[in-house]
């Protein structure tokens, strides 16, 4: 079985690598190269804490588990890690945190409350300020560093025999017999299957195959796509877990470094006009970050970048043919870091032996198919948007 994918972010290229664990040919297409999109920006934290709807939790869960496994079998230097996470709350989002807690309490999820001192102990290199007034530990959380998960994946994907390049894909021809998949320039190139795996501009793509994944395409300023990161080049925190407090968010990066959020600020971002380094998003993530750090010092040094996210509009993850007799399989998620390995191998599973996996149940494309947009739209941001 010849199987194409078309976009290389961390998606694309974990199945491909399953297809090709599996024995399938397999050529992965991308017009950029490989993790240029979403998988570039991205907070890159595992985890199932805040996926209300019990089918996308238990997949999030299987998504974290799937980790554990991977990291095992993928070779070269480590790039996930089960450190745990921490989430601080104040007196105004102290209720918000007990219950969320007492949820996933009475899902099986590992969740505890811990003192401030405790919470100062396991974070490493933060002060814990004194408005913090409950802190939850989930041990069974983690992160990503993302561009080295997806060269990992990517390298072990061609040790298993997938071909890589760069390709422009602008017609998809989905045939009872086959794939046809047209690149720009004209070369077409042919296959049993294809797997529509590119993040934001699935809709785009998708549509010329006459198949509908309706996603929010909107990436003005302050749309539900667009977030901002922040990575501290200075001090080193040596920060050893997740942290979530009130008014950032922060995850270890490589070599000491530390990634940073502020989702509040997002609405704020205009990526025609990105935030410079010395404006007020920028002092304002260094003053947040400033009341974390244990002693005097020099201010903090951010880069910004402002990343897009990949939003199905009803919020849910996309995984399946695109209808009973499709040779497209579609596949989309807002939680692409947490979700890569375990949608990788049930979507290879699925295409190669034809047996549907029962976690992706719940998130077929065809749930699109007669419903209008507006039906099928959620307010986003009544969930935690950008910190997957």
């Amino acid at each position: 079985m010849k199987v194409i994918v078309i976009g290389a972010g961390v998606l694309g290229v974990s199945v491909a690598r399953h297809l090709s664990v599996a024995g399938a040919e397999v050529l992965l297409l991308d017009r950029r190269g490989a993790g240029t999109g979403t998988s570039a920006t991205t907070f890159a934290w595992t985890n199932a804490n805040r996926k209300h709807e019990v089918d996308y939790h238990r997949l999030n869960v299987a998504g974290m588990e799937e980790h554990a496994r991977l990291a095992g079998r993928l070779p070269g230097p480590p790039s996930y890690f089960p450190s745990g996470a921490l989430h601080w709350a104040d007196g105004a989002s102290e209720q918000r945190l007990v219950s969320n807690v007492e949820r996933l309490l009475s899902l099986g999820y590992a969740a505890h409350f811990v003192t401030p001192r405790d919470a100062a102990r396991i974070a490493g290199g933060l002060r814990v300020p004194r408005a913090v007034t409950a802190v939850a530990h989930f041990p069974g959380e983690g992160y990503v560093l993302p561009g080295l998960f997806l060269e990992t994946l990517l390298s072990d994907a061609r040790r298993h025999g997938a071909e890589y390049a760069l390709g422009e894909v602008v017609a998809l021809d989905d045939r009872p017999d086959g794939v046809s998949v047209t690149l720009a320039g004209g070369e077409t190139v042919r296959g049993d299957r294809a797997v529509l795996a590119t993040g934001r501009w699935t809709q785009g793509l998708a549509a010329r195959a006459g198949i509908d994944v309706p996603m929010v395409t909107d990436t003005g300023p302050g749309a539900q796509t667009v977030g901002l990161l922040g990575y501290v080049r200075s001090p080193a925190l040596g920060l050893r877990c997740v942290i979530h407090s009130p008014g950032l968010n922060l995850r270890p990066a490589a070599d000491g470094h530390t990634v940073v959020q502020a989702l509040d600020l997002n609405a704020q971002v205009d990526p025609a006009a990105p935030p410079s380094p010395d404006g007020y998003l920028a002092a304002t993530l260094v003053r947040r970050l400033r009341a974390l750090l244990p002693g005097p010092g020099g201010a903090p040094v951010i880069d910004l970048r402002v990343g897009f996210r990949s939003l199905p509009v009803d919020g849910r993850t996309v995984a399946g043919h695109a209808s009973a007799g499709s040779r497209v399989y579609c596949l989309v998620s807002h939680s692409g870091i947490t979700l890569a390995p375990v949608l990788g191998r049930l979507a290879a599973a699925e295409i190669t032996t034809g047996e549907e996996q029962d976690l992706l149940r719940a998130f077929r494309p065809t749930r699109f198919l007669g419903v209008r947009r507006r039906d099928a739209e959620v307010d986003q941001r009544a969930t935690a948007l950008g910190d997957q």
